[in-house]
């Protein structure tokens, strides 16, 4: 099968290219890292820290849907009601959310 004069001269570019040293790579990604990485995970912080400033800490009105926080059997930890992970900040209970929020 005979290969058309460009792509025999793409063919040998890329064997070229293959076959080159690889020196200077890990420097390149050590620049990289300062010049990218660095000032994104910078970006990403502000960007968070913006947004919680601007968050209300307010619960939502509780809306007891019966579809959810079906309880069958008690847990077999604590008082039965809460789950191993509960967090009184975030998850309600069945009936609603624990006491006086700050």
């Amino acid at each position: 099968m005979a290969m058309s004069p460009t792509a025999m001269v793409a063919r040998r570019a890329l064997a070229a290219a293959s076959q080159g040293s690889h020196e200077g790579g890990a420097r390149t990604w050590k620049i990289l890292s300062f010049v990218l990485a660095l000032p994104g995970v910078g970006v990403c912080m502000a960007n968070v820290y913006m947004k919680m400033q601007a968050h209300s800490h307010d619960h939502p009105e509780f809306v007891p849907y019966p579809h959810l926080r079906i309880r069958t059997k008690p847990w077999p930890w604590s008082d039965g009601n809460h789950s191993l992970f509960h967090n009184s900040h975030t998850n309600p209970l069945p009936t609603g959310y624990e006491g006086p929020h700050h």
